[in-house]
């Protein structure tokens, strides 16, 4: 199973990605700020990483990811409110691959992940 991270600071957005995208095959864990995420990522690299631009440090913490021994290997999508140009390719430039918008709901998680999980 690949593991996946999810760094927001939103209990409820963790709570319900991490039943759905369970429900998809993941190992999923959790982070509410941005430098438990990357204490977290020092201890164990996850195969993906959803980051909400909101938190504190969302960018910084994409870089230190992408620093890390295997960074650039993990799969960062970058999760934005709305289709902001500016803030996604700040996103872009930190290291992210790609965006999902937010709200998410369980059709665009599976749309998204589905494939993702299989390909572990």
């Amino acid at each position: 199973m690949q593991r996946l991270m999810i760094a927001d600071s939103s209990d409820v957005v963790r709570k319900v990605g991490k039943r759905i995208l369970t429900e998809l095959g993941f190992v999923v864990v959790e982070a509410g700020t941005a430098a438990e995420a990357r204490s977290r990522c020092q201890s164990d690299l996850p195969a993906l990483l959803i980051v909400d631009a909101s938190l504190d440090g969302a960018l910084d913490l994409i870089r230190g990811v992408r620093s890390m021994p295997n960074g650039k290997g993990v799969r960062i999508f970058y999760c934005v409110i709305e289709a902001d140009l500016k803030k996604m390719m700040l996103g872009k430039r930190a290291g992210a691959n790609d965006f999902l918008l937010k709200p998410f709901d369980r059709k665009i998680l599976t749309s998204v992940f589905a494939g993702l999980a299989v390909a572990a």
